[in-house]
């Protein structure tokens, strides 16, 4: 699919700024559902809001204490996309599971892609393409050394294909010219092969042009577990991504985890104090060539891919490079409200922040 050429000397700067005072997405109301907490607030015509400072009094300058957020009360329709980021954190899918002749587990799972208009902000929706209707897909968990099965239905108006991080058979990569290859429009395949390595991994959709299907949103979490397992802990699945929303192809407008900016400053991740909390963390955001996580009030072990039992850092703050993932292990000391995201700070203000509540 072709997408129209960005305006001559435009820069993603730019294009980012447009969004935030309502020029970026022509035909809808996307501008004035993004309130800016305070801070500057576009109409719903698209012309430049009146800056507020502390108090929301008017100021010349500007202003806004807690920076850029949807307007306050408004969320999106979760019932309506079909997912709920809060359930997504810890939505783990270990697949129908049975015995093999060898003694071997083996987990299949059926996966479908299919095209889905999701509300991204407060009236604001996206043309997606998703595995199983949701951003991101659903996360795939097992254990090493099981044998999966994957049956994968092309449901969308294009061609797909799921190709899976971590070790397999050239005929399983789920690239054009291996195994089925392509699958076009109601076409099925099936992708076998054993979990290896353990770690975190990852899988999206692995047709041209590859930027904008992952774009779009066809990407997902791939967890295989240590086969002695890791300590008990409150697991959660964070996918930092982007939404391209002029299609453009030159940045993006507006940044999240687990499918809407904003949500955990809305519903903060609740965590309760002393326990151990571990945060397996993907970066799937295109675009954009880095994308970060930073913690306050608290530091964590980082498990680079986790393809180690062992962290190889203590920090409050990880850069990861598209495709690049960790798993974050912290326990919190105090109770209270905790901010996390981006240290890229134009990140955070368009969309990718987020609040855990620690609770007693």
């Amino acid at each position: 699919m072709s997408t129209p050429e960005p305006p001559e000397h435009e820069n993603t700067g730019s294009s980012r700024r447009r969004f935030l005072l309502g020029g970026a997405l022509a035909g809808t109301a996307g501008a004035a559902a993004l309130g800016l907490g305070g801070a500057l607030t576009a109409s719903a015509e698209g012309t430049r809001g009146t800056p507020t400072g502390h108090g929301g009094h008017s100021s010349a300058h500007g202003g806004g204490v807690t920076g850029p957020t949807f307007r306050t009360g408004s969320t999106v329709d979760h019932t309506t996309n079909g997912f709920h980021p809060t359930d997504v954190l810890r939505d783990f899918d270990y697949g129908r599971t049975s015995r093999m002749a060898d003694g071997r587990t083996l987990r299949e799972w059926d996966i479908y892609a299919s095209d889905e208009d999701i509300e991204i902000a407060p009236g604001v929706t996206f043309p997606a393409w998703t595995f199983d209707s949701r951003i991101p897909g659903p996360t795939l968990r097992c254990t090493e050394g099981d044998r999966l099965r994957v049956r994968f239905h092309n449901g969308s108006a294009h061609p797909h294909t799921m190709h899976f991080h971590g070790i397999h058979p050239a005929e399983m990569d789920g690239i054009p010219g291996a195994g089925d290859g392509v699958i076009e429009p109601g076409g099925s395949t099936v992708y076998e092969f054993d979990a290896e390595p353990f770690g975190l991994h990852l899988y999206h959709c692995h047709v041209g042009p590859l930027a904008e299907h992952i774009a779009r949103g066809m990407y997902g979490t791939f967890i295989v577990d240590p086969k002695q397992g890791r300590p008990d802990a409150d697991e959660l699945v964070m996918v930092m991504h982007g939404y391209n929303t002029t299609f453009d192809g030159e940045g993006n407008q507006l940044y999240a985890v687990n499918g809407v900016p904003f949500h955990y400053m809305h519903e903060p991740v609740r965590v309760r104090r002393g326990e151990l909390v571990r945060v397996y963390l993907v970066n799937a955001l295109e675009y954009d060539p880095i994308n970060s996580f930073h913690l306050h009030g608290n530091f964590f072990d980082y498990y680079p891919t986790g393809t180690r039992l062992e962290p190889s850092e203590f920090t409050d703050t990880i850069v990861q490079a598209q495709g690049q993932r960790g798993i974050c292990e912290m326990r919190f000391k105090y109770p209270g409200q905790f901010m996390f995201h981006a240290h890229k700070t134009e990140f955070a203000e368009l969309g990718w922040m987020g609040m855990f509540e620690v609770v007693e």
